[in-house]
């Protein structure tokens, strides 16, 4: 089954934050490895987005909101048990 957004294919969970974005979103995360001009350079982008469209982190969060309320699977997380330490006696000792 293929998921489109407007006329994009959306692949991954990434595809569809940018397309919901409008926005790469290392634009908004950053990337590693980035200088600090780099860096300037993206912060500068990301506020001149945010000024154009100043509802856009309230956007953000209804969709957000939306799928967290459409999609309550997305948090049954089940915990999982690590095996208890064994400890050997004498491990790493001088006989």
């Amino acid at each position: 089954m293929r998921t489109y957004i407007g006329r994009q294919q959306a692949i991954s969970a990434e595809d569809f934050a940018e397309l919901a974005l409008g926005t790469p979103l290392e634009l908004w995360l950053g990337v590693d490895g980035e200088t600090d001009e780099e860096r300037s350079a993206r912060e500068d982008a990301a506020r001149d987005i945010l000024a154009d469209n100043p509802n856009l982190p309230d956007d953000l969060v209804r969709i957000a909101a939306q799928v967290i309320e459409e999609n309550p699977d997305l948090f049954d997380v089940v915990p999982l048990v690590r095996p208890a330490r064994r400890r050997t006696a004498g491990k790493g000792a001088a006989a």
